[in-house]
């Protein structure tokens, strides 16, 4: 008897347009599909006129429902495991079937779409050439300071996923550690009350702390560190002075952008030297 083979397949984000034709014919052929939420598969399957069989796979039941899968796998059927949305495996535990199921010398193919991290960062307007995805940052505010800090360095471009209850909190939290960077803060991407917002930190921060709630999915783009913050404060600013005029706080303003550093710090150091 032949092993089944596990599809890895993506899905729309929410526009049910943005589904490719073979993941459509794959979805139609494949024994079953294993999704987080019937609920929100089943509107895509019946968009399609999709008939396939559903099974429960979730954070909650993976290893249960892992093992059910890879038995009807090892019978011969074929599975096609997808996410709410997107690609799954990526910040969810479809990951951990992907593993077992290679670990157990099941074939696996990808069936590749769409995927927020990689939409947010091309829109977002931040470089695209090295960048790095640190998905769900911890829940608890003091553990994702330390994380964010333990980040302070990076000179990728850094793409966060975060909840819409938690991402003003985020936001200041990131201002607070990484200044004045440029940012992009997507939200609804694709669905049919699409955001997106660009700006520095603290301005994204401002923005997301005066909305009385913030709805959807979110994916946070935030530019790294330039390699100047390798020099210290007095000799970026010392460097800046040589051959710039205008006002304290402008030149504050264009270096903090430019480096990532502190406008407040940045600041005091020009008056301090221009003294």
């Amino acid at each position: 008897m032949s092993i089944g083979t596990l599809y890895v397949v993506a899905t729309p984000l929410g526009n049910l347009e943005d589904i490719t034709f073979r993941a459509i014919r794959v979805l139609r052929e494949v024994d079953v599909i294993a999704c987080e939420d019937t609920r929100r598969t089943v509107k895509l399957l019946n968009r399609y006129e999709i008939r396939t069989p559903m099974a429960v796979f979730h954070d909650y039941n993976k290893a249960r429902a892992g093992a059910g899968l890879l038995r009807r796998l090892r019978e011969g059927m074929n599975v096609a495991l997808v996410s709410d949305a997107g690609t799954p495996a990526i910040s969810d535990p479809g990951y951990e079937l992907v593993r077992d199921a290679v670990a157990a010398g099941i074939h696996v193919e990808v069936i590749p779409g769409p995927s927020a991290l990689i939409s947010a960062l091309v829109v977002s307007g931040l470089p695209t050439d090295h960048f790095a995805f640190e998905g769900f940052l911890p829940n608890r505010p003091a553990r994702r300071r330390k994380s964010l800090s333990a980040l302070s360095h990076e000179t990728r471009t850094m793409i966060f996923y975060e909840s819409p209850q938690r991402v003003a909190g985020f936001l200041s939290d990131a201002a607070e550690t990484f200044g004045e960077r440029r940012a992009c803060v997507v939200r609804e991407l694709t669905k049919v009350h699409e955001e997106i917002l660009r700006g520095t930190l603290p301005e994204l921060a401002a923005e997301m702390a005066g909305r009385e709630s913030v709805l959807g999915e979110v994916t946070v783009v935030v530019a790294g560190a330039s390699k100047t913050v390798e020099l210290s404060v007095e000799e970026i600013v010392r460097a800046a002075l040589s051959d710039a005029g205008g006002s304290s706080r402008d030149l504050a303003k264009e270096i903090a952008e430019r480096t990532g550093l502190s406008r407040k710090e940045v600041y005091e150091e020009i008056l301090r030297q221009r003294k």
